[in-house]
């Protein structure tokens, strides 16, 4: 699997999510078996002019190896203007969001909006790709919603104005993420065009991935909800597709062993205030099916500090082993 000079160690990737994918759950899917990872994605407005928040983003860590940077805009001189800045980030990939469905980024016309507006969509892709020397990907949906469904049209058009690769997620921008990702349009666009194709939607395991493969023929899949608080996805589709192996069930030990060094990594990257918010966030997956999980969560949601998490973690392990 290549996007033109970029090679990947395997097929199984990690989707930029925005507040979830920074750069400690990266790294840690990464040590999981993550092919390949992405940033969230980055306001090119806020990136030329010069945000503090919006440059942090970009920030790689030192095993991601080939990484992405994504940005979003509806103005394509902004956005190669930004793609430019990307560059002092030591990005393998530029990928440019015309996927996100959040009423905030589409009511400015970026992200998923700009399935309503191929023609700008076509604009903004040329603009970037002229502008950088290294490849240049996009992220796009099924469509608008259900009477408008132009994913293979966008596919072209991306791939005419110089995009290097295209991941589709197989839901509208009215579905946002319910219903089921359609497998068919992600084929279809599989077969409409020449550089590779990614998928995305509905990979929670070892079995939706093969099918995933199987359906599309896509050249890799994009994992974004399936890893939440769930990092070992990656190895487990890595072992059942390349070793025909099923890899044992994660032990609850093991879950809040890397539930908690993963909220490390967050206080070392962000700082305790902030780490402690989002380890309410986190931990809520970590600890989900888990016996007395609610009871837990409750708990982890009033924390105020890490050896409090740690308290709660002991006691869960207790709890369930």
């Amino acid at each position: 699997m290549n996007i033109k000079d970029v090679e990947f160690k395997n097929r199984i990737f990690l989707a930029p999510m925005a507040g979830i994918a920074d750069r400690a759950f990266r790294e840690l899917c990464i040590e999981y078996g993550a092919g390949y990872t992405v940033t969230e994605m980055v306001s090119a407005k806020g990136l030329t002019m010069g945000d503090k928040k919006s440059a942090e983003l970009l920030i790689l860590g030192k095993t991601e190896n080939p990484a992405a940077v994504q940005i979003f805009g509806d103005d394509p001189e902004i956005m190669a203007q930004a793609a430019v800045k990307c560059l002092n980030f030591n990005p393998r990939i530029i990928d440019i969001n015309m996927g996100c469905p959040a009423p905030k980024i589409v009511s400015n016309g970026a992200g998923a909006s700009l399935m309503k507006n191929p023609e700008l969509a076509g604009e903004i892709i040329k603009a970037v790709s002229n502008a950088v020397k290294i490849p240049v990907t996009v992220k796009i949906r099924k469509g608008w919603d259900a009477d408008n469904i132009n994913a293979v049209e966008m596919a072209l058009i991306a791939q005419k104005n110089g995009a290097a690769a295209i991941t589709i997620h197989g839901r509208t921008k009215q579905q946002m993420y319910s219903g089921e990702a359609d497998y068919k349009i992600i084929s279809d666009v599989k077969q409409a065009v020449d550089i590779p194709v990614i998928g995305n939607g509905d990979v929670t395991d070892e079995q939706s991935a093969a099918i995933m493969f199987e359906q599309t023929n896509c050249d890799a899949v994009m994992i974004g909800r399936g890893s939440l608080g769930n990092p070992w996805i990656f190895r487990r589709i890595n072992a059942y597709l390349g070793e025909c192996r099923v890899l044992p069930p994660v032990s609850i030990s093991e879950k809040m062993s890397v539930m908690l060094r993963h909220i490390q990594t967050i206080i070392e990257y962000k700082g305790a205030y902030t780490a402690i918010k989002e380890a309410r966030h986190h931990a809520g997956y970590y600890t989900k099916g888990l016996r007395k999980g609610a009871q837990f969560r409750k708990k982890i949601s009033a924390i105020e500090s890490f050896e409090e998490l740690a308290e709660i973690a002991y006691n869960i392990v207790k709890e369930n082993e």
